[in-house]
């Protein structure tokens, strides 16, 4: 039997989802008939099957039963049943009163991957934020919060970076452009103080930044910042930001896709090293 007890719930969830519909599909069968088989509506299978759902033992046994999922197999599958009930709050639910429902998604997923693709094109990733650089950042646009609003959210910020120095770390390929290194962020003093912090971080063997300069023109443009969640053997799942709102995204094309668009605006940037020494440059500049 598979050990998975360093397998968070989220993570159990999806593979036994994922194994549940390999077993559906070597059967033939259909969504809505294992849905009549469980007496439940086909969107319960659905959502089972990528894993948006714990699976009750009750359902659990009905479908090991219809499957003739033998013992062993059986046995593996049930440890991550009980794994992916596992109800322990995390830490942000402390952050509940200004955590939407999609940061909380989000959240979920970021603290159980193994690694994170970033595209940013106007600001610094938020896992290699200063504090005074997400303060600033905090609360503008669309949104309108009050001081203690604000506080909360640099804080749920500030924790997420621990993910970097957890062992094993959190693996962070973030891809900016140059614009989010000349925007004067907070002042002058702010950003200097980032971007010194930005390149300590990027040093990390855990961590990349690349940079695409101005000069890559058309080839280094892309509208909308996303970011690509690894969780262990599991497919990326993707989280797009738009003007309002991130969106969840885990449909096979799509994260093919983002998957491709992360690959050529790495293929724009300048190597990590010029990446670094462009940083410094723009640092100095601010002196």
């Amino acid at each position: 039997m598979s050990v998975v007890s360093n397998t968070g719930p989220l993570a159990a969830r999806r593979q036994l989802g994922a194994a549940l519909r390999r077993l559906r599909d070597q059967r033939a069968m259909t969504a809505e008939e294992v849905g009549g088989h469980l007496d439940c509506h086909l969107s319960k299978v659905t959502r089972l099957e990528q894993g948006k759902r714990a699976c009750t033992k009750r359902d659990f046994e009905a479908l090991m039963d219809l499957y003739g999922v033998e013992a062993q197999e059986r046995e593996r599958l049930h440890a991550l049943m009980l794994r992916g009930r596992q109800r322990v709050a995390p830490w942000w639910h402390a952050y509940r009163d200004v955590i939407s429902a999609n940061y909380d998604e989000f959240l979920t997923y970021e603290a159980e991957a193994s690694r994170c693709l970033e595209y940013q094109p106007l600001l610094i990733p938020a896992q290699l934020q200063t504090e005074d650089y997400a303060r600033a950042v905090t609360g503008v646009g669309f949104a309108a919060l009050g001081p203690d609003q604000v506080d909360s959210l640099v804080e749920v910020k500030l924790k997420r970076q621990a993910r970097l120095r957890e062992e094993p770390p959190l693996e962070i390929r973030a891809v900016i452009t140059e614009a989010a290194l000349r925007f004067h962020v907070g002042g002058p003093a702010v950003m200097r103080d980032q971007l010194r912090a930005l390149t300590k971080a990027a040093a990390a063997p855990h961590a990349s930044l690349r940079v695409i300069p101005c000069s890559a023109g058309e080839k280094g443009i892309a509208t909308g910042a996303f970011t690509l969640f690894g969780i262990g053997n599991d497919a990326d799942v993707a989280f797009v930001e738009s003007a309002e709102v991130t969106t969840f995204r885990d449909e096979p094309l799509t994260l093919r896709r983002l998957n491709r668009l992360f690959k050529n605006l790495s293929e724009a940037a300048l190597p990590e090293q010029d990446s670094l020494d462009l940083v410094k440059r723009i640092e100095r500049e601010l002196i």
